[in-house]
């Protein structure tokens, strides 16, 4: 097992496997590693801290005990953490990736102050539960100032005993001290329940959708984002998008909807819920959202490392054909996590969608965001959307459908392949969209003869090979094209 360097996933979830997890430092190319639901004991493995590429490790269930090693910060690429419902005990290491998405270390022996790093003061109870001696500002359990080591003596021991005449005074003031405090404070509530009460006609707070094992919680206030400064990063069918930076350092990207006449506050809600619980490492999160009256903000992870469209478009060159099959499956792996939560599509896919993450790997966003807004009112897609629109779905007022994403996707596969932009180039160089255009040429192609040209034969097989996918999906019959699943397993094949 340990000399399968090509090996990407490694899986012996819910096997009973016992004894200790063997060494698999020579896993090199590993990213996912799933042992959980196992009786596996011993200290944690030494050699998972060798796995650079590992982006999930998932132990979580198993007997492991010792400390959780510090190693685990030199992997930079880790998505998900979970380690619950183990034996560890010591402190949390410093986790601070910024890569990290969902993460659990719950019912453990784990003491000492929570880490507050940028990474881990996303995560709320759920995460931590379970250990006893944990304190941190994640839990509501203040740590303590002072802590006193073992050879220390108690205060009281070194003072003098105080007479008994002043023990009845000591109890009258205890009291009297006791009344007034509870009358402060039912005061305190009473004045704070009507000002609650006043400003919540007004406005409503931030609300994260994500209540799940693992869950992440905001560490910033709506009060925060108002006060945020704010960078323009674009304008799009949905919405402005923009970069606030709090007063803190921490830096998210907000969405602000465009006025329509959204459903109710109840019905928002509920579908924020739904897209607030999806995790997927090609999907980039929902993490809060806001709502009052007719204003709509959405809060996402912020990615520096920009968008699809800007590394096809942004250096003039076309990309390795190694580097259009790794983002075609990203793309395809995202997609089909979509289209597996029944009735959900993204309807909404184009390269300006796909953000690169920590490692520049492709993540999906604005997802979800058109299955909820009134076709009566909604605008009429740029010149940019409408391209990658299936032709069933040119008429805004028709509702988006998976087999519509399918045809997105194979535009946008294209677009990764010829270096065309589907919305400026052709329109203007040959009047036509991608889709018409690739079938011209190959048309061409085939009645001259002509082979592409291509240093590399396997390379140039390849390529033909997304091509030819990448047309399937665009087909114009909707019951044609191949569903998200089928697609995928043909990029990998």
């Amino acid at each position: 097992l340990n000399q399968l360097d090509q090996l990407r996933v490694l899986s012996f979830k819910g096997n009973s496997v016992s004894g200790r997890i063997p060494d698999i430092s020579g896993l090199v190319n590993l990213k996912n590693l799933y042992l959980n639901f196992n009786n596996f004991t011993g200290q944690f493995p030494d050699s998972v801290s060798h796995l650079h590429r590992l982006k999930v490790l998932v132990l979580d269930h198993n007997r492991l005990s010792g400390k959780i090693p510090l190693s685990l910060l030199s992997l930079k690429r880790l998505y998900t953490v979970y380690l619950q419902d183990n034996e560890f005990t010591g402190t949390i290491p410093p986790f601070n990736q910024s890569s990290l998405r969902s993460f659990n270390v719950s019912n453990n022996k784990l003491s000492g102050q929570i880490p507050v790093t940028p990474a881990l003061v996303r995560f709320n109870t759920s995460s931590f539960s379970g250990n006893i001696d944990l304190c941190g500002e994640q839990i509501d359990n203040p740590c303590r100032n002072v802590d006193f080591g073992p050879t220390m003596s108690p205060v009281y021991n070194t003072m003098p005993p105080k007479p008994k005449s002043s023990k009845r005074s000591r109890l009258i003031k205890i009291i009297v001290g006791t009344v007034g405090g509870f009358l402060l404070l039912l005061i305190c509530l009473i004045v704070l329940f009507y000002i609650c009460k006043r400003r919540g006609k007004e406005e409503k707070s931030i609300a994260v959708r994500n209540k799940g094992v693992g869950d992440q919680q905001m560490s910033y206030s709506l009060d925060d984002l108002l006060k945020a400064s704010a960078e323009t990063l674009g304008r799009g069918t949905m919405g402005s998008t923009y970069k606030a930076v709090m007063e803190s350092g921490f830096i998210v990207t907000v969405k602000r909807l465009k006025d329509a006449r959204y459903p109710r506050l109840e019905e928002f809600s509920r579908h924020m819920d739904l897209l607030g619980r999806l995790r997927h490492p090609n999907l980039v999160p929902l993490r809060a959202y806001f709502q009052a009256n007719e204003e709509r903000l959405l809060v996402f992870d912020y990615f520096p490392n920009g968008s699809l469209y800007s590394l096809i478009h942004g250096s003039g060159k076309p990309l390795h054909w190694t580097s259009c099959l790794k983002i075609a499956e990203d793309l395809a792996t995202g997609l089909l996590y979509i289209h597996q939560n029944p009735g959900l599509t993204h309807g909404n896919l184009k390269s300006s969608n796909v953000l690169l993450g920590a490692d520049f790997e492709s993540c999906l966003t604005d997802y979800g965001l058109t299955s909820f807004r009134d076709p009566n009112t909604v605008e009429e897609p740029s010149a940019t959307s409408q391209f990658y629109r299936a032709p069933e779905c040119r008429d805004i007022r028709k509702p988006s459908t998976q087999q519509a994403d399918v045809y997105s996707f194979g535009v946008l596969l294209l677009e990764l392949l010829t270096g065309k932009t589907p919305f400026k180039d052709l329109v203007q160089e040959y009047g036509s969209d991608i889709p018409r255009w690739v079938r011209s040429v190959r048309e061409e192609e085939t009645e001259s003869g002509d082979e592409p040209a291509s240093g590399n034969e396997a390379s140039e097989e390849k390529l033909q090979a997304l091509l030819n996918i990448a047309m399937a999906c665009v087909s114009l019959a909707p019951d044609s094209r191949p569903p998200m699943r089928d697609v995928l397993k043909m990029i990998r094949d």
